[in-house]
């Protein structure tokens, strides 16, 4: 008998008395969270991150845009970006407030904040998908900006990680973000900002 062999029946002796799993059908069905509960969770996990949430109607998106802003003065605007965001933005900082598709990625990193919308948020992990398409840009927006303020409809949060997927396009790219970039690799020390923005805002518009 070879080692694997041994290794093995040693494993089939030692789970001969286990208990058997229950079968499917007589396992409790779990319910679906409602809707606000389902919000309300993905708010939790993600405040957890240390990432700001503003829920607000859709109508006040564009106010709460600029609120999240706060002082910025250099922001990108991906095409696609709802109109009134982008008039609002810029009403408020003029020529610096630039479609994405005029920057060249060496100075994506000169601007003080990236709006974006998303692809789908998860209520179980608290993280935001992005596929980047329309509203999204390229995957270097998100990277480079010391601050993002990311939109987030209602109706793009699900459960779970399995309905996001279900949800996404598995050709397009894909960017998973939980809260403002982070690392304790030194000394276990928490850092912000060094793989990505160090201050992210999600406005969840809609309930």
């Amino acid at each position: 008998m070879s080692a694997r062999e041994e290794i093995l029946a040693a494993v089939r002796s030692a789970v001969t008395d286990a208990p058997r799993p229950a079968p499917a059908a007589d396992r409790p069905a779990v319910t679906p969270p409602g809707r606000a509960e389902m919000l309300d969770r993905f708010v939790e996990r993600v405040e957890d991150y240390r990432a700001n949430v503003i829920r607000c109607t859709p109508p006040d998106v564009a106010s709460q845009v600029l609120f999240a802003l706060g002082d910025a003065r250099r922001v990108l605007l991906p095409e696609g970006l709802p109109e009134a965001v982008i008039e609002a933005v810029t009403a408020r900082v003029g020529g610096e407030a630039t479609s994405s598709g005029e920057v060249a990625d060496a100075r994506l990193e000169t601007y003080d904040v990236v709006v974006t919308t998303c692809a789908a948020g998860i209520s179980a992990t608290g993280t935001v998908v992005l596929d980047h398409g329309s509203g999204q840009g390229r995957r270097a927006l998100t990277l480079l900006p010391d601050r993002h303020v990311c939109i987030v409809r209602a109706d793009q949060v699900v459960a779970d990680v399995t309905d996001a997927v279900r949800r996404l396009d598995p050709v397009r790219p894909q960017t998973w973000i939980s809260g403002p970039s982070a690392t304790s690799d030194i000394e276990l020390s928490r850092v912000e900002g060094v793989h990505g923005p160090r201050t992210l805002t999600l406005l969840l518009a809609g309930n």
